[in-house]
């Protein structure tokens, strides 16, 4: 899977999902200061990760993730091993 079609596939379960403002997804935005995601948005990221990408997210690998681009880079990671 393309680096894009995984920012597309991200983009758009935020937008329709997560109702997060399209204007508001910006590589540097961060994800819960920014996009306001917070712990119950998490879980149903997870949930729609593991449809979409068809792997979990695993809690520890995710403690550096701040940012979209950082959520976009561990996605590309995992599905790319």
């Amino acid at each position: 899977m393309t680096r894009t079609e995984i920012e597309e596939k991200v983009n758009n379960f935020l937008i329709e999902e997560i109702e997060i403002e399209e204007d508001a997804l910006d590589r540097d935005a961060l994800l819960t200061k920014d996009l306001g995601i917070d712990s119950l948005d998490f879980v149903d990221i997870v949930v729609i990760v593991e449809r979409t990408f068809g792997f979990k997210i695993k809690p520890e690998e995710m403690k550096d993730v701040k940012t979209l681009n950082d959520f976009y880079n561990y996605i590309e990671t995992k599905v790319n091993a």
